[in-house]
């Protein structure tokens, strides 16, 4: 199998299997960096009533291309059908919650059920079609690769790189949207139409990705990748960036386990590897994993053990917390029997002395301006310039000398 993986991995396990990787990374990319903006925009639910009102565009098409003596399984057909129902309920959805007393999440929940129990009502009616009985649309649900051709993945391919310009070209005021709308509207943006233009990228996004994730799992191809690189960044272009990487990764490496094992089927493959990829970035991300904060929590303890460690040797008092001795021990400011040694007594008398100094600094008037950073823990030197430190020494006293 693994031999089979990596060919996969090389483009080496056959013509389909080349063009359904390919075709899954473009589509990774697309759905990652369009999504990035539904999510920090906090309308994800949203991708999830435009997946569902897809399925009678679908069926609709099919019908239609029949009566007209065409191929209903053509997908450039079929994603135009889904495309107009799917524009139909969005603005079905928006209209509700701005004209109506409905909540986003109310108009949501009624047009992704009603839109979608259309669907299969149209999808059961085909099947008694004479010419619809072997039409395998219920593939759409979840995607069908098997059978993808040349053209589909032209059209997937075109869809995806017209999708990552839009939001090259619109990033600006989406970024703005997404995180301060009154701002953004006060600036002279209209709200409502980049609204609408991300709302447009994630319905071209879930139409392009019909054929190889279907309706259904897109939503996690949209909202994974972003949620995912959120965790490694706190910069907007970076989280699109890193959003459209682990898309197309997860595209990739899933189609290529899907072709190494045909009995695995694409569409639920790539998302479980893009929930992999979320696994990972939730625990080992540096800036907002798991681990990091662990280590942060640690450390933030760490300090606190140290200065009070330190300000019970400057005061002379016993020391029984367990973890308090062994950080002094640790850094060699304590010996076995718990004397404090030169470098101990040296450091004791440091921290004493900031305390005094951030007394005097909470009674100056320069203190406004820092008082995220009186927490005693952080050097005081990173926080006040040496001119403000000669003038608080000046207030005090004679230093103080431990052991004396």
């Amino acid at each position: 199998m693994w031999t089979t993986f990596l060919d996969a991995l090389l483009l080496q396990a056959g013509y389909n299997a080349a063009l359904v990787a390919i075709g899954a990374a473009l589509l990774g990319i697309a759905a990652g960096t369009s999504g990035t903006f539904l999510f920090l925009r906090k309308r994800a639910l949203v991708s999830d009533a435009i997946a569902h009102a897809t399925l009678p565009g679908i069926g609709l098409a099919f019908i239609l291309m029949v009566a007209l003596g065409g191929d209903g399984r053509d997908l450039g057909g079929l994603m135009l059908g889904s495309a107009v129902t799917a524009a139909a309920g969005l603005l079905l959805v928006e209209w509700t919650a701005r004209e109506t007393r409905l909540s986003e999440d109310a108009a949501i929940g009624a047009v992704l059920s009603v839109f979608f129990g259309f669907g299969i009502v149209l999808l059961t009616f085909i099947q008694t079609m004479s010419s619809g009985r072997q039409a395998g649309l219920d593939g759409l649900l979840l995607g069908s690769t098997a059978g993808m051709l040349f053209q589909d993945g032209i059209i997937i391919a075109i869809g995806g790189v017209l999708s990552v310009v839009a939001v090259y070209v619109l990033r600006r005021p989406m970024t703005l949207v997404a995180f301060d709308d009154e701002f953004a509207e006060a600036s002279g943006v209209n709200v409502r139409h980049v609204d609408l233009a991300i709302m447009g990228l994630v319905l071209g996004v879930t139409v392009i990705g019909l054929k190889i994730v279907g309706l259904i799992l897109i939503v996690a191809m949209l909202i994974i990748p972003a949620v995912a690189a959120r965790f490694w960044t706190e910069r907007t272009e970076h989280v699109v960036l890193g959003a459209g990487l682990i898309g197309g990764a997860s595209g990739y490496i899933g189609a290529a386990l899907s072709a190494s094992a045909p009995a695995l089927p694409t569409g639920p493959i790539i998302v479980l590897v893009c929930a992999l990829l979320f696994g990972l970035s939730l625990l080992f991300a540096p800036i907002r994993g798991v681990l990091a904060s662990v280590l942060r929590h640690r450390r933030f303890q760490v300090r606190v053990h140290r200065r009070q460690g330190l300000l019970a040797l400057v005061h002379g008092e016993a020391i029984h917390d367990r973890m308090t001795l062994a950080v002094l021990r640790r850094d060699g400011l304590i010996r076995a029997d718990g004397v404090a040694t030169d470098d101990g007594r040296a450091q004791a008398a440091k921290a004493l002395l900031d305390e005094r100094r951030w007394e005097i600094v909470r009674q100056l008037h320069f203190a406004d301006g820092i008082k995220a950073s009186l927490d005693g823990l952080t050097p005081i030197e990173e926080v006040l310039t040496r001119d403000e430190l000669a003038e608080i020494d000046k207030r005090l006293g004679p230093p103080v000398v431990v052991g004396e």
